[in-house]
């Protein structure tokens, strides 16, 4: 018999709308601990406003449109990952601005992960995942804003994907606006002998 604490967890969509903005959110229901989701589900509003200011911020005033919805990367073995996209645009500038952040729960016990929480203590991951992203801008031909690859920062942009670890970047952090969002996924195979074994990619990894 599975184990109901590792089954994906049910997600429905929360519609935020007003005259200029239509948002949708995710939000966790039916979980055993009502503590818990609230703790999640308070997380993910939290998120969602913080992308909201920091658009508004990065917008010149005036009349701005915004949308943003959702996609979840992960829903398996009590590991819930997703991102959270925002794009708004005041006329008449010549294009809008697009946001995207993630989010990595524990969902037996609400905990949202760093990136540098998902690897073993003094394991220097930033020098691992550092070579491996520049390997592949290498292989990739990757178009850099710069000469060269800076490395990525401790609370870096990631998310979770079955057996994978995806490091993303804002829009012009490393690459051309026409690029998009620059990502680097990377299998959990190769990272096997420093991730944490009970942490989201230790989880992920066959036999766990």
């Amino acid at each position: 018999m599975a184990d109901p604490s590792r089954l994906p967890v049910s997600i429905r969509t929360i519609p935020y709308r007003n005259a200029q903005v239509e948002i949708d959110y995710p939000q966790v229901w039916g979980l055993s601990n009502t503590l818990v989701e609230q703790t999640i589900n308070l997380t993910i509003i939290n998120q969602t406003n913080m992308i909201i200011r920091e658009q508004l911020n990065n917008q010149v005033p005036g009349n701005t449109e915004m949308t943003g919805s959702y996609e979840i990367k992960n829903n398996q073995r009590s590991i819930l990952s997703l991102t959270q996209y925002n794009y708004a645009y005041t006329p008449p500038a010549a294009h809008g601005i697009t946001l995207l952040k993630a989010l990595t729960f524990q969902v037996q016990t609400g905990k949202v992960y760093t990136l540098g929480e998902l690897f073993k203590p003094g394991s220097n991951y930033m020098t691992r995942l550092n070579i491996l992203i520049q390997a592949q801008i290498k292989e990739r031909d990757v178009p850099l804003l710069d000469d060269d690859f800076k490395g990525i920062s401790p609370d870096q942009d990631y998310y979770v994907a079955d057996k994978s670890l995806v490091i993303f970047f804002q829009l012009y952090d490393l690459t051309p606006y026409v690029y998009g969002f620059p990502m680097f996924p990377i299998s959990v195979y190769s990272l096997e002998d420093i991730v944490l074994e009970d942490g989201p990619l230790g989880i992920m990894l066959p036999g766990v």
